[in-house]
């Protein structure tokens, strides 16, 4: 990641501004507010705004006047509860806002939760920025054979050359003629003196899903620990997991009692089914099970016994 030297002088602007609050405030993450955390190879992720901590959700969950307790253990205690119970509403008190440059696919992969404010680059009103995602070469993959929306097998050798020249050369072309188009490069000079450009909202239909968007999003922290819950699974796909794991230690500096009440019961913990708890019930008691008497499907079957280490039951 690259970024202008207005931008960086933008970031120090920001950064040394001295302003006096009564609100509370997340001490580990006013150190890092307005950096620009590099993602991927031109894509970043800035914390811009936030409100409220981990005393916050405490205040909510008791209705009271106070920050929370005095005791950290205690609050970490009722942290804790509200997680493991499912108490939300406590957590959407707190709120955060980023601004995100992401490949335009990841966008539209990222787009999918709904639970947040968002404000896209207009490339209606500006010309798009020269940049496109290409992967590294140990992220070239295959389809994967057992999930239609997963990776397979690295390609390798002389393959992934070629599949990284195409990605390079195609947005490069497109992007040229997205400029031929406009009559406009990217720097805003003209191309030709005497050519009438098309209109930018039509021109960008043109470009490449890798080239480069930005955006401000907000949402608040339950809406958070839920896209993190999904995005920064090892299942879930590696250029938007990437951006979801720098989130998390954000939200780490942020509300450090609630990250770790959500990286025990979210992140670390799994989720039962009724029948699968009686099949649970059943070996620590020493009875034998099978899947034909689970109820279960194989499918199923597979998940609990992975989720609890039972690889020796495995069908």
């Amino acid at each position: 990641m690259k970024l202008t030297k207005e931008q960086e002088q933008e970031i120090k602007d920001q950064q040394n501004q001295e302003t006096s609050t009564k609100r509370v405030a997340a001490p580990e993450l006013e150190k890092i507010l307005y950096e620009a955390i590099p993602i991927l190879d031109h894509g970043f992720i800035r914390v811009v705004d936030y409100m409220g901590n981990d005393t916050s959700i405490v205040q909510a969950a008791r209705v009271s006047y106070g920050k929370g307790t005095k005791k950290v253990s205690t609050d970490s205690g009722l942290i804790k509860y509200l997680m493991r119970h499912w108490h939300s509403t406590p957590f959407e008190m707190c709120e955060i806002k980023y601004h995100v440059k992401l490949p335009i696919f990841i966008a539209r992969q990222w787009i999918r939760h709904r639970t947040a404010n968002v404000n896209e680059y207009s490339a209606r009103y500006s010309i798009l920025d020269k940049e496109f995602y290409l992967p590294n070469i140990e992220n070239l993959a295959a389809q994967s054979q057992s999930n239609r929306q997963g990776r397979g097998d690295t390609l390798q050798g002389e393959q992934a050359q070629k599949v990284l020249s195409l990605l390079k050369k195609d947005a490069e072309q497109t992007y040229d003629n997205y400029e031929m188009m406009l009559n406009e490069r990217y720097d805003g000079s003209v191309i030709n003196e005497n050519a009438v450009g098309l209109a930018r909202e039509l021109a960008r239909m043109n470009l490449t899903l890798n080239t480069y968007t930005q955006w401000y999003w907000k949402t608040d922290l339950l809406n958070l620990m839920n896209f993190l819950r999904l995005r920064a699974d090892h299942h879930a796909q590696y250029e938007i997991r990437t951006y979801a794991e720098a989130m998390l230690n954000t939200l780490k500096k942020w509300v450090p009692i609630t990250y770790e009440a959500f990286m025990d019961y979210r992140v670390g913990g799994t989720e039962v089914s009724a029948k699968g708890k009686i099949i649970l019930q059943k070996l620590i008691k020493g009875e034998e099970v099978n899947v034909d008497q689970s109820g279960l499907s194989k499918r199923e079957w597979n998940e609990l016994m992975i989720a609890f280490g039972l690889k020796d039951k495995l069908i």
